[in-house]
């Protein structure tokens, strides 16, 4: 069998592929899943078993696993699972993948959504030219979708065609009858032809094969189907490598899910096979030791009873299993941000308790948006175009979590709100309210001003020395604003004095006049050009809108106070 480089170039290239429609149907989902889709996923995973429903009837659809946890992984990476709730969701693909392996042992027919892939393309790539912000994310969650799919084929034909070549495994049967020695030998095998084809359906297939061929008796073609089952978790392990810890996480459960499963089957492994025989014999009247014919219908058993059996047993110690990984994963430093600490939805006790969690929460939510200001200021300050489109990177990340937030803070108020409350609570809250719209509002203004430096950053002309200094210099009194509202939100009752705030609300305020007066002569003196002068008007412009929605959080605090 002849490999040439432009064959490993393709294998690299169709990685590639599955990696870019990964990514891309992750972030365009993280722009299109508003609330509703949120809510329908948590109805869809509210507890363990209605996850593995959900896993097992994808898996069942779609006729893959790994293309299920793939897309669990990006739901993770775009926070509308909790790690939690994907595992439920894994298992449950564990056993609707079973559904194959019987199609594959009784039809020998394989549904390939690849097929469908071009169809959906010529759906969604439209939509990308849309007008609408929406309908253009939809066409990027369809087009990243279809190139997952395409990229997964690609893999499995851009591998040596071991399929097609069963002859060249036919050293295979050197290393049976050696008890749990070949056992052991055979998972491995198992692991790295799944690893190797990237479908645990194709390597089913291809034991079948060396079954019919009588290279490997059913003890071994049983343990290939057990390192199937781990091999086939590498495929959300690579999807992971471009998404954040928690989709990492998500894959780790994957992975650890099947090798304990593995591990405990493999310690009754000979009883486990002769209850499995026991059923074919009732069924087809032969034994799988001794009739080569029954083999596909007793692998197909040992498949969907192990998968079934390790669900029932493990379902019971997900928190333990999560507790596990967690620990195995550490979270970044920056994906530690924006997320609720006090705040704990079903769990709300007096209405006054209720009021001082979302008191504390508003006031680390505020912490949080402080960083998206700080990794602007580093944004405004670097020349390196990588270093900027990172930085901006993080920013729209912050941003788009920072909403999330804001929604769970809201729903959270509102939730607390329809108890029976004081006038005086329902004033309380109103503000709350509104100072959460502020915050979140700074988090945005972030957002607009760096996609102004990101802009920047792709022109010729770049912002002169005398230019940045200004801009630090009124960052320098943004930042000061934002000190002192954080300030104000962590006192007691909100009681607070405005005067620091008009303060430097008004030093603000006077210095962008300054700036804008300055910059109409520097534009009449040709000092620079009109366009990167309008850029620079939107960053300093930016940064005063900004000031103004700091100022109105602390103007609602004092709302909150004296209500």
């Amino acid at each position: 069998m002849n490999y040439s480089l432009i064959d490993f170039l393709t294998l690299i290239g169709a990685l590639g592929l599955f990696l870019y429609g990964m990514k891309l149907m992750s972030e365009a989902l993280q722009k299109v899943a508003g609330s509703k889709l949120r809510n329908f996923l948590a109805a869809m995973t509210s507890n363990r078993f209605m996850g593995v429903v959900t896993g097992l009837s994808i898996t069942a659809i779609i006729q893959s696993s790994s293309a299920t946890t793939v897309m669990i992984v990006s739901f993770v990476n775009a926070g509308l699972l909790t790690l939690t709730e994907s595992a439920g969701v894994i298992m449950g693909a564990n056993i609707g993948t079973t559904v194959t392996a019987w199609i594959i042992s009784i039809l020998g027919f394989k549904v390939k959504m690849s097929v469908l892939a071009f169809p959906i393309i010529g759906i969604g790539f439209p939509l990308i030219f849309s007008k609408k912000t929406r309908n253009q994310s939809w066409g990027e969650v369809l087009v990243g979708f279809a190139l997952l799919f395409i990229g997964l084929e690609s893999l499995k034909t851009s591998v040596p065609n071991i399929g097609e070549n069963p002859e060249i495994l036919e050293f295979l049967k050197n290393f049976t009858g050696m008890g749990i020695g070949s056992s052991l030998i055979f998972l491995v095998i198992g692991t790295i032809l799944t690893v190797v084809i990237q479908s645990s359906s194709a390597t089913m297939a291809l034991t079948l094969v060396m079954c019919n061929n009588g290279w490997i008796n059913f003890d071994s073609a049983a343990a290939m189907v057990l390192g199937e089952n781990i091999g086939t978790t590498i495929t959300a392990n690579i999807a992971a490598v471009v998404a954040n810890s928690s989709a990492k996480r998500a894959a780790r459960v994957h992975f650890m899910f099947n090798v304990v499963g593995v591990i405990w089957v493999l310690s009754i492994f000979p009883y486990f096979l002769r209850g499995v025989d026991n059923i074919t014999q009732y069924i087809t009247g032969s034994s799988a030791f001794t009739n080569p014919g029954a083999v596909p219908i007793a692998l197909s058993f040992f498949h969907t009873a192990f998968n079934i059996l390790n669900v029932l047993i493990q379902i019971w110690f997900i928190k333990y299993l999560v507790n596990l990984v967690q620990r195995i994963v550490p979270e970044k430093e920056d994906e530690q941000e924006f997320k609720l600490k006090y705040i704990k939805f079903g769990m709300l006790s007096t209405r006054e308790l209720s009021l001082l969690q979302a008191k504390k929460e508003i006031a680390v939510y505020a912490q949080q948006t402080k960083k998206l200001l700080g990794r602007l200021n580093n944004m405004m300050n670097e020349d390196n175009e990588r270093k900027v489109l990172k930085q901006f990177g993080k920013i729209e990340m912050g941003e788009d979590k920072s909403d999330q937030m804001e929604v769970s803070i809201a729903k959270y108020l509102t939730k607390v709100a329809e108890g029976e409350l004081s006038k005086q609570s329902s004033r309380n809250i109103s503000s709350m309210l509104r100072i959460v719209d502020e915050i979140e509002s700074i988090g945005d203004s972030c957002l607009s001003i760096a996609r102004t430096l990101l802009r920047i950053s792709d022109k010729k002309e770049k912002l002169t020395p005398e230019m940045k200094k200004k801009l630090s210099d009124m960052y320098v009194l943004v930042e000061k604003a934002m000190d002192i509202m954080i300030e104000n939100l962590n006192k007691n009752n909100y009681e607070v004095d405005k005067t620091a705030s008009d303060a430097i609300e008004k030093q603000i305020n006077r210095f962008r006049d300054k700036l804008r007066k300055e910059h109409v002569i520097s534009i009449e003196s040709e000092e620079y050009s009109y366009q990167i002068g309008t850029l620079y008007k939107d960053i300093f412009s930016g940064l005063e809108r900004m000031g103004d929605h700091i100022y109105d959080v602390t103007t609602s605090i004092v709302d909150y106070s004296e209500s």
